[in-house]
């Protein structure tokens, strides 16, 4: 009875505290990744339904990830521009109306340049998202604010992928409506339930705090930290597009590589929340360091694996990684953004992810071809410490949470032994949004709203 306890205590301590902003958002979330089909079966509509070689479908999915990588850093500048609402309204709508026109199209070439536009508009909400959620989540409770979000993300997931086995039996053209049915849900609750959180500048905020994607490329140790994301992305990815070949040459089937790799989804529904309870205060240079050196070498073990369940063993090592990397992945690059960049930032970290999503096929198909699938997972071992040896540089000196968020003011006036604010970056209207405190005396704190 006791453990009971414990478990529901756990469980209201894990979600208690966050702003219904942040529930409006994770909702949101929930439900765009449990209508996910386009992700999932692409490349079996393109050979098995419409009769394309495979070549073209890799074609497709490259541009898939092309369109992505472009609108990470447009919808970045849209988010700042324009606002976060803004952004994720366009991204939602146009993804719908893009998924629902793939599913008619028949030309290749028409295929090829949609599949394009839904590579960018599905991208562009992701800036979006966690600037969004940087904005109304406390700086101490981000950590778990995205830890929870990533666990919608693989709930959701995992249950559409599941339900999409069964809706490509009956039509794939069901599948494509349904998604962009489910990202139009996505867009009402936006509409109805998020207001605007962008903190607004006030009138004598001074010019010089402007960001643009210049500042966000000379920040050293932020594009530092793209460029070992990026690293982390390319290991990760092998999960996906070298594992599957790799257990296919060994004489494994597809069910064989299904059922290894669903340790993954499994164990990060399960384990998710209760490990960040456990990480959400530590050190996030030492989680970084152990993550990436857990990615290298989980991954690095599949050269040794022999069965099914040695490959499920070794996706337990990499799943861990990946369960502590995420969120404390996330947390680093808003604790690194000022708060006017917030949108460039997260989408220069996402473009990471995508320009890894184009790479890693190719670096996996070149090295099990010349010099076998040993040589991928021995590959990955590596880049899992060259990213861990760079993480333990990179880490030293982080600035404190919530560092960005101060107006120079009260900087200023801390030092002195004044009034150094509230803690939390200023303070928060109804929505949980950040008030940017002006830097110029006199200057009135407001709040952006719809």
């Amino acid at each position: 009875m006791s453990s009971v306890v414990r478990a529901r205590r756990a469980v209201r301590e894990t979600v208690s505290g966050l702003p219904p902003a942040f529930w409006w958002l994770w909702t949101s979330t929930l439900v765009n990744r449990l209508g996910a089909f386009v992700a999932t079966f692409m490349a079996l509509y393109l050979t098995l339904d419409r009769g394309y070689s495979a070549t073209y479908a890799g074609l497709v999915a490259a541009l898939h990830g092309l369109g992505g990588v472009i609108s990470s850093l447009v919808a970045g500048v849209m988010t700042d521009r324009l606002g976060r609402r803004p952004t994720l309204l366009v991204a939602q709508v146009s993804t719908a109306v893009s998924v629902a026109a793939l599913g008619f199209v028949r030309d290749p070439v028409a295929i090829a340049a949609v599949a394009f536009l839904v590579g960018m508009a599905s991208n562009a909400s992701r800036p979006a998202v966690q600037a969004m959620m940087a904005d109304i989540v406390r700086p101490e409770d981000r950590i778990r604010a995205f830890s929870l979000n990533y666990w919608a993300i693989n709930l959701g997931f995992a249950i559409s992928s599941m339900a999409a086995g069964f809706i490509a039996e009956y039509s794939y053209l069901a599948g494509f409506l349904i998604e962009a049915l489910m990202t139009l849900v996505c867009a009402v609750v936006v509409f109805v339930k998020l207001p605007e959180s962008k903190p607004v500048r006030s009138a004598g905020a001074a010019p010089e705090d402007s960001v643009g994607l210049g500042t966000v490329l000379r920040d050293g140790r932020f594009m530092g930290v793209v460029g070992l994301s990026f690293l982390i992305a390319l290991i990760f990815q092998q999960a996906s597009v070298g594992l599957p070949i790799a257990m296919g040459e060994a004489g494994f089937t597809p069910a064989d590589y299904g059922l290894a790799v669903a340790v993954n989804g499994f164990l990060i529904v399960v384990l998710q929340i209760p490990v960040t309870r456990f990480i959400q205060h530590r050190d996030p240079g030492r989680l970084l360091v152990i993550s990436s050196l857990l990615a290298g070498y989980g991954l690095g073990l599949t050269a040794f694996a022999g069965s099914v369940g040695a490959f499920a063993l070794t996706v337990c090592v990499w799943t861990l990684a990946e369960i502590v990397n995420a969120p404390t992945q996330t947390g680093l690059v808003v604790r690194l953004s000022p708060v006017q960049g917030r949108g460039r930032y997260q989408g220069m970290y996402t473009m990471s992810w995508a320009v890894a999503a184009l790479v890693a096929p190719l670096m996996s198909g070149f090295v099990i071809d010349r010099f076998g699938a040993e040589w991928l997972w021995g590959t990955c071992a590596v880049v899992g410490t060259v990213a861990g040896l760079g993480y333990a540089l990179l880490m030293r000196r982080l600035p404190d949470p919530g560092s960005h968020e101060e107006g120079r003011e009260e900087q200023e006036e801390g030092r002195d032994g004044g009034d150094g604010g509230d803690g939390e970056g200023g303070r928060r209207g109804a929505t949980g949004a950040v008030v940017e405190k002006s830097g110029a005396r006199g200057g009135a704190p407001e709040v952006s709203a719809s």
